[in-house]
């Protein structure tokens, strides 16, 4: 047995002055009278049991006081083993975070609900190497991959458009990713590019970028937002924000293909709703189990120590109260 807070032990030092008082206390209230022999006042078995058993109140307080000292020292087992399955994969996401993802065809915009969607999928995949990527015109690594998914999700906070020159590279963000998970030795490589319009700028094509990833053996999953026909964006003029309906243009073949080369798939998502059950089918399909053995897993045992304390002081009480109670 070990104990989460072990200092709390130090505590029991506290019975030392707690006995002492308790003998001082005895010591002064016995009462004297001297006389010249004792004889007349011994019993004829000895001294009455009770007059031993007028302690046992104070033992099983004491007993009580020391109880409650292990419970807040926080009693663990920990002599265990136990086979477990875990799920894990590497995933790298690339976000587009091109100055149209402030269209608000999404609430409140369809970079902020891409953020929300996205942080809520990383929580719930807690066994997960997850990376970040993201890309307008150019792309960088925001986050490589890693399992302190505190980390990357304050990460995730910080992205706004702008950072980076405007346009859609998709090509280039595909490919940052695959390079940052190439190398990986996870069963699993997987790469969800989420954008909201065509290819228009970037070195590398986005089928070329597919071809590569294809060859790592990483699975592209690839997602367009945006509703159908137009969608409110803001614009800024010399009279404050005014919004404009613009047209809505997905190069979904292109993103097919890529899903095809790869062994992935496309998504379309027109609002939150559908943006969020997306992220919930490829968390459903990307699973890949791991055998591990733990050991000494830790158990809380302060639920029997617990019972001994209440059992302490209820026996204290009751003697206190019934056979061995005091009479002034």
């Amino acid at each position: 047995m070990i104990f989460a807070n072990p200092k709390y032990l130090y505590l029991l030092l506290l019975l030392i002055p707690m006995i002492a008082w308790y003998i001082y206390k005895i010591s002064r209230n016995q009462a004297s009278l001297q006389i010249s022999s004792s004889e007349a006042f011994d019993l004829p078995g000895g001294s009455s049991w009770k007059v031993w058993l007028r302690h046992v109140p104070f033992i099983l307080r004491v007993l009580a006081v020391a109880v409650l000292i292990v419970i807040l020292a926080r009693p663990q087992s920990t002599n265990s083993w136990q086979n477990t399955s875990k799920e894990g994969i590497d995933i790298m996401m690339a976000m587009d975070i091109s100055s149209s993802m402030l269209a608000l065809d999404l609430k409140p915009n369809r970079l902020e609900a891409s953020k929300d969607v996205a942080a809520s999928f990383i929580n719930g995949r807690p066994n997960d190497n997850i990376g970040l990527v993201v890309f307008a015109a150019e792309s960088f690594t925001q986050c490589p991959l890693t399992t302190d998914h505190a980390v990357l999700s304050n990460l995730f906070k910080d992205i706004q458009p702008g950072v980076i020159q405007d346009g859609t590279a998709i090509g280039l963000g595909l490919a940052n990713a695959v390079s940052r998970i190439k190398d990986s030795q996870a069963k699993s490589k997987v790469i969800i590019l989420l954008t909201d319009g065509v290819n228009n700028t970037g070195e590398i094509a986005p089928v070329t970028a597919a071809e590569i990833a294809k060859t790592f053996g990483v699975r592209v999953y690839t997602i367009g937002v945006g509703t159908q026909g137009e969608a409110p964006y803001p614009f800024q003029t010399a009279y404050g924000v005014q919004y404009q309906n613009i047209p809505v243009d997905i190069d979904e073949p292109t993103l097919k293909q890529i899903a095809a080369t790869t062994g992935g798939q496309y998504f379309r998502a027109t609002d939150n709703a559908s943006l969020r059950q997306i992220y919930n089918e490829i968390d459903k399909m990307e699973k890949t189990k791991i055998s591990v053995q733990e050991y000494s897993k830790k158990q809380e045992e302060y639920k029997n120590w617990a019972i001994l304390l209440f059992a302490l002081l209820l026996l204290e009480i009751v003697l206190r109260n019934t056979w061995l109670r005091n009479i002034p």
